[in-house]
């Protein structure tokens, strides 16, 4: 899970050199992809404490210029499966609290994984009227199987948004699924919002009320 987490963020942080062209303009998928990481890459650049893997900063940059770019409802809906149908409105809400809060702090503990593997974004055909799109990655270090990356991304009012990542053909919101589904049979759905908040202790202080 851990790798799976780490993964999710890697796109953006500074766990991997990205080779791809200058940043798309063009409001596509693919050109949010690469402006996103082509912006964290530059701030990466001019601070020490970044290139130094310093686990703040990185969450703090993650805060400003990744988070923003997820639909952690749809995201949440999607791992919460039959759960979320027997929830209320404000139990979604706390579900969606917790689930992102859960993902920050995994990813806290994970931020190491990945250093120093190139990134490479897969050129995306999408019609403008589209939707729907999925951009590809791959993840590639000397001596291994270069490790494929799917972001299925959705797009809204507020333009396009991540709502699920697929490593390596291993579906980030369905990985969690049976969990959820599993801990609300046991503890209903307070239950559930109750493991998800005690998941999130370990977040750093300065990004707990961010998450919560």
């Amino acid at each position: 899970m851990k790798t799976i987490l780490a993964l999710v963020f890697a796109l953006f942080l500074p766990l991997a050199h990205a080779q791809t062209p200058a940043p798309a303009a063009d409001g596509s998928p693919e050109g949010l992809v690469r402006k996103v990481t082509t912006d964290v890459l530059e701030a990466v650049k001019s601070d020490a404490g970044l290139q130094a893997g310093d686990k703040q900063k990185a969450l703090a940059l993650a805060e400003q210029k990744v988070l923003p770019h997820l639909d952690f409802t749809e995201m949440t809906r999607l791992a919460a499966g039959r759960t979320w149908n027997t929830a209320t409105p404000e139990q979604r809400e706390r579900l969606v609290a917790g689930f992102r809060a859960m993902l920050v702090r995994t990813y806290a503990n994970a931020i190491d994984v990945y250093r120093g593997q190139t990134m490479m974004v897969e050129p995306a055909r999408v019609p403008t009227s589209a939707t729907e799109a999925t951009v590809r990655n791959r993840y590639v270090s000397p001596g291994r199987r270069p490790t494929p990356v799917e972001y299925s991304m959705r797009k809204g009012a507020d333009g396009w948004k991540i709502y699920d990542i697929v490593v390596d053909g291993i579906s980030l919101v369905l990985t969690y699924r049976s969990q959820f589904e599993e801990a609300a049979r046991n503890t209903g759905v307070e239950g559930l919002i109750t493991q998800l908040q005690d998941k999130t202790r370990a977040t750093p202080p300065a990004l707990r009320s961010k998450a919560l």
